[in-house]
């Protein structure tokens, strides 16, 4: 009954239900533009056309879209331009010195960053669509013909724009989920896609297995379901504490610092980041291959084939991703610098550069640990599931993003109800709330 009044409370708190309901609005506003086609497809050809691709690339793609690459959407590029332009942008100021002078502006250089963010986002989704476009008119249905009824410069030049623009509104309903509604906007618009086919996955489990199902089967799939769901919030609360000792300093009268802290370092900093971007990078040769690319044919079958080989590559993509990233956005040198100017230290090392090595050197070493984990979530549930003949969607990649999103959203939730001196979701007050990082 505990939970249940958490929940309940969330109604008496009037800016919280305003932000629940303005998420829910948008969040609809996204499902409802997924099932807009853009003109000149046959969705019955197109379905039939992914249908064959549904365990591969094709689909992974089609579930960070929420469906919408199925359908041919406006949506169809999904929020994916948006994602890969913020990343950048990060990635880019390490190298080019106004960038990182723009960001240590505050406010003011924020918004600039963000501006260049969404022009960024605007080139890539062009691109992007262009590909797209191109695919859709090499698509056919060896039942219903091709999926495009008129191609040409015309179509693909409208459907880059559509898909564009559609992109561009994701963009927005997203910033104004975060600034306005409850959760990363983001993550949330990549939630509702993947939680959205969930009735539909078991539906087509049940019928693909009708007549067959077996209690022992049953429990394997939720065996496999919960146990990956459990590893993925073990290891996502899981963290490094550092101890940070505070100088005590006497002004006049007073005494300051002499206090122990701890720095948090997560085992998986990167999220899911190196999955979304590894899939991203292997479904590159399918879409070059389009273009009639030499060479590009044969090794988009190598990356598609889901052999030994494959899975290797996409293993040591998602660990060099997970390294890369964390390496890239993690501000240890301005960390040190920070704790210096507090007059604080880490007992044992030198404050200063040492110190900024000695964080780097911790970082590195469980980020190593949290990106094998990542990997493994990623790769060994999808080997169960099509062994035991579980919908596409309920891979590992797709269960580590609704379940880290939901762990995200939660903490939000309880966050504003929590300020307000109301019980958490797990009820029982501020002792019972959803516990913060555990120690790896």
């Amino acid at each position: 009954m505990s939970a249940f009044a958490g929940f309940a409370n969330i109604a008496k708190v009037p800016e919280l239900r305003k932000r629940l309901l303005f998420t829910i609005g948008l969040l609809a506003v996204y499902r409802i533009g997924v099932f807009i086609t853009i003109p000149g497809v046959d969705r019955a050809a197109l379905h039939a056309s992914m249908a064959t691709t549904a365990g591969g690339l094709g689909g992974l793609l089609n579930m960070f879209s929420g469906g919408a690459r199925g359908n041919a959407s406006v949506f169809t590029l999904g929020i994916m331009p948006y994602i890969t332009a913020s990343i950048a942008m990060q990635l880019l100021g390490m190298v080019f010195k106004p960038l990182e002078e723009m960001r240590k502006e505050g406010e003011q250089g924020q918004r600039k960053l963000n501006q260049y963010m969404r022009y960024a986002t605007v080139g890539i989704a062009l691109v992007q669509g262009l590909f797209e476009a191109n695919r859709l008119q090499q698509a056919s249905s060896n039942e219903l013909g091709d999926v495009v009824l008129h191609g040409g410069p015309a179509f693909v030049a409208m459907t880059a724009l559509s898909f564009t623009t559609g992109t561009i509104l994701l963009m927005w309903l997203g910033e104004q989920i975060t600034e306005r509604g409850i959760g990363n906007g983001t993550s949330l618009l990549i939630f509702a896609g993947i939680v959205d086919g969930i009735p539909g996955g078991v539906a087509g489990y049940v019928q693909a297995n009708l007549g067959s199902l077996q209690p022992l089967n049953l429990a394997a799939v939720l065996a496999v379901i919960l146990g990956t769901v459990a590893v993925i919030v073990f290891f996502e609360r899981g963290q490094r504490r550092i101890p940070i000792y505070y100088a005590r300093r006497i002004v006049g009268r007073r005494v300051y610092g002499g206090q122990t802290a701890h720095l948090p370092l997560k085992v998986n900093t990167a999220g899911t980041i190196g999955p979304i971007f590894a899939s991203s990078l292997l479904a590159l040769p399918q879409s070059l291959a389009s273009y009639k690319i030499p060479g590009m044919a044969d090794l988009a079958n190598a990356m598609t084939r889901g052999d030994w080989l494959s899975n290797v590559f996409y293993i040591s993509l998602i660990i060099f991703f997970c390294l890369f990233y964390t390496a890239a956005t993690f501000p240890a040198v301005d960390l040190a610098d920070n704790l210096k100017k507090q007059q604080a230290f880490i007992p044992s090392v030198r404050q200063g550069k040492a110190t900024a090595e000695y964080i780097d050197r911790v970082l590195t070493r469980i980020t190593l640990g949290g990106a094998i984990y990542v990997a493994a979530v990623c790769v060994v549930p999808t080997f169960l599931a099509e062994a035991l003949r579980i919908p596409f969607r309920w891979g590992g990649t797709s269960i580590m993003i609704v379940v880290g999103v939901a762990l995200d959203t939660v903490a939000q939730i309880e966050s504003h109800l929590l300020t307000r001196n109301y019980e958490g979701l797990s009820g029982g007050g501020r002792a019972t709330r959803v516990r913060g990082r555990r120690d790896a």
